[in-house]
């Protein structure tokens, strides 16, 4: 057995307990995002009911070319792009923004109030925030068109079916739901700053929102690049639920993505090869932003997976 070998087991016995608590979600990956990697061979087959999977016959690349012959396609990938910055992009900075700010609140039973509430909408599944969302903006009487009703203006706009208010409407929902849940993290990683670089701070001088600028941001940054890494691996996969439960007559050109669609020719249509096939698809693209965002910020800055 050579010096490699026993440190790495003299190290996995050291860590036996942690590496015991990380044994349900090593299970929990391979059987809900490993096993089912073998279905992408149905991407490549005319699926046959009374034939199974292995039996079915082979159709090459068929679905790939029917997708991007699809007179909808570039419409599907530009709205999932745009959705996926939203929900990425211009959404990623915001939990680390409120985590930095609970962080600084001195009153402790007002901070956990803060938290507690900021949660709870997390544990919401979308079918009732799609119910609240509906009722809030609807015509005459929903909340939002009664008070601008009372204060002189048009209360019977139905927002929900106008196209241009679709995207502020799933931005502030999405936003809404998960500010606080997406936060623990960072949270977690704030906890784990050693306390004696801000007292270091204070003795040079530093007040609250520069110890925050060259302790805590930078004790964190790590996480924070990490985190935001694998995140665009979900460019092209926003989740349909929020998108598919939000979609009216009216928006349905702005909410339709690469998501939905896939549920609507998949389950609803039962074309099992040409929604596995763009499934594959997204996960591909996901992939490759992987890889890029890794090899940038391991070129620019100390932040990368591997």
């Amino acid at each position: 057995m050579n010096r490699r070998l026993k440190k790495s087991i003299r190290i996995f016995y050291r860590f036996r307990i942690l590496y015991l608590m990380l044994l349900p979600c090593i299970v929990w990956f391979i059987i809900f995002n490993y096993v089912p990697m073998v279905g992408l061979i149905v991407a490549f087959k005319e699926f046959k009911y009374n034939m199974g999977i292995l039996r079915s016959p082979w159709v090459g690349l068929y679905y790939f070319k029917e997708f991007f012959n699809y007179y909808n396609t570039p419409h599907l990938i530009l709205n999932t792009f745009f959705v996926g910055f939203l929900k990425i992009v211009l959404f990623f900075p915001l939990p680390v923004i409120f985590a930095l700010m609970l962080n600084e609140v001195g009153i402790r039973l007002f901070k956990k109030f803060a938290q507690t509430i900021s949660y709870l909408p997390y544990f919401l599944s979308w079918v009732v925030v799609s119910a609240f969302v509906f009722r809030v903006l609807a015509p005459n009487d929903g909340l939002l068109n009664q008070i601008i009703g009372k204060l002189g203006g048009n209360s019977e706009i139905f927002y929900m079916m106008e196209k241009k208010y679709f995207y502020q409407i799933m931005f502030l929902s999405y936003l809404w739901k998960n500010l606080g849940w997406s936060s623990i993290i960072y949270l977690a990683a704030i906890s784990g700053i050693n306390p004696e670089l801000y007292e270091a701070a204070e003795v040079d001088g530093a007040n609250n929102f520069w110890k925050v600028i060259h302790v805590t941001i930078p004790g964190i940054r790590s996480t924070i690049g990490i985190i935001f890494i694998l995140s665009l691996g979900d460019i092209l996969k926003t989740g349909f639920e929020q998108n598919f439960l939000f979609r009216t007559p009216g928006n349905m050109d702005a909410a339709d993505i690469l998501d939905t669609y896939v549920i609507r020719t998949g389950l609803m249509r039962g074309q099992f090869g040409y929604a596995t096939a763009i499934g594959m698809l997204q996960g591909i693209v996901g992939l490759i932003f992987i890889i890029i965002a890794n090899k940038l910020a391991r070129m620019y800055t100390e932040v990368s997976l591997w």
